[in-house]
């Protein structure tokens, strides 16, 4: 009963075919072959406009890399307080953006909302002051804590960043999951929306290492290969990877992986409340998030359930766990089975 990470699943059959087929034979290194000029050729369709892809193998990397393009070192990138950049990622965006500062901002579910975004706007110092100013706004989609940000909340997001100023990138690891849940088109969530670049994940949704970052003003990505290739996550055998997205994007294959995923969480959720736990945020991709018993959570990892206890600082107070509670986080992936679902809810129960 595997509901620690999505990143703990294994690969798609089709991905790992299609891994085997690019590996046979020899073709030109760096990105120069032909299943990586595919690769641009097919992004740029499903995204229905020109775009500028570049691959990496870790989803610290695209993000890390993305945010250096968007925001100057003496400038600050605004993403919510349990963000991955911020949470998971070892100050990496600091890092590849040589001083960039990271701000976090306040929201219910792991999502920041306009509120906050208006009054970061009011407090945080304007451009010309001794302190970073913000340049970028980063959106995770999915959230952190299994939200999913309509096409209407990027739109107004990316246009109060906008009207400053700002650039706007998307930390799409659970991209698929999103799009799937959101049943809109890629480009409708992304540039139509606002956003400037996008961390496409592949990883979390039936590749091995299939990252990619993906710019919708070309202009924006002018000196990214240089930032890639400083940052050492430049890969010579570029095939490997875009092999692993063309499966996946393939007859709306990514898609039909995050839908199952996506199902699984739904089932969780409606058997956990149907047990009577409950369920704070709503699930909308491939995250649960319920208030259990402490005495069950020992119970249910004795009974070989693996998940985490997550934080609860996006929790109304409303919400918050009792002295004998903890708020886990269950995440469902493409090999997700309804039996693991199910025993899982057998032992809930």
């Amino acid at each position: 009963m595997n509901f620690a990470s999505d990143n703990w699943a294994g690969a798609s059959p089709r991905v790992l075919d299609a891994l085997r087929r690019a590996a046979e034979g020899i073709a030109p290194a760096y990105g120069q072959d032909e299943t990586t000029q595919a690769l641009a050729r097919r992004l740029s369709t499903l995204f229905e406009r020109e775009v500028a892809v570049f691959l990496t193998p870790t989803g610290t990397a695209t993000n890390a890399l993305a945010l250096a393009a968007l925001c100057p070192p003496n400038g600050a990138v605004l993403a919510h307080e349990e963000a991955h950049v911020i949470a998971d990622e070892y100050g990496a965006p600091e890092f590849f953006g040589q001083g960039t500062r990271l701000i976090g901002m306040p929201g219910v579910g792991g999502k920041i909302d306009i509120a906050a975004i208006e009054a970061a706007f009011d407090r945080l110092p304007a451009a010309g002051s001794r302190q970073p100013t913000p340049a970028a706004l980063t959106l995770t989609q999915a959230s952190e804590c299994g939200g999913v940000y309509s096409v209407p909340e990027v739109q107004a997001l990316a246009a109060a960043a906008k009207a400053r100023g700002l650039a706007v990138h998307m930390d799409g690891a659970r991209f698929a999951n999103a799009v799937a849940a959101l049943k809109c088109t890629p480009a409708e969530i992304t540039w139509k929306a606002g956003v400037d670049a996008l961390s496409f994940g592949g990883t979390k949704n039936g590749a091995l290492m299939a990252e990619a970052v993906v710019f919708f003003d070309p202009a924006l990505a002018r000196d990214f290969d240089w930032r890639r290739r400083r940052g050492g996550h430049v890969v010579s055998k570029a095939r490997l990877i875009s092999a692993q997205f063309l499966a996946l994007l393939e007859d709306g294959h990514w898609l039909d992986l995050a839908r199952h995923a996506n199902a699984m969480a739904a089932r969780l959720a409606e058997g956990l409340r149907t047990a009577g736990h409950r369920i704070p945020w709503p699930t909308q991709a491939n995250e649960v998030f319920p208030v259990l018993p402490r005495p069950l959570i020992a119970r249910l990892q004795a009974a070989g359930a693996a998940f985490y206890e997550w934080p609860t600082q996006s929790l109304a107070p409303e919400d918050a766990p009792e002295e004998d509670e903890a708020l886990v986080r269950l995440v469902t992936s493409f090999a997700t089975t309804p039996a693991e679902v199910e025993r899982f809810l057998d032992a809930a129960a």
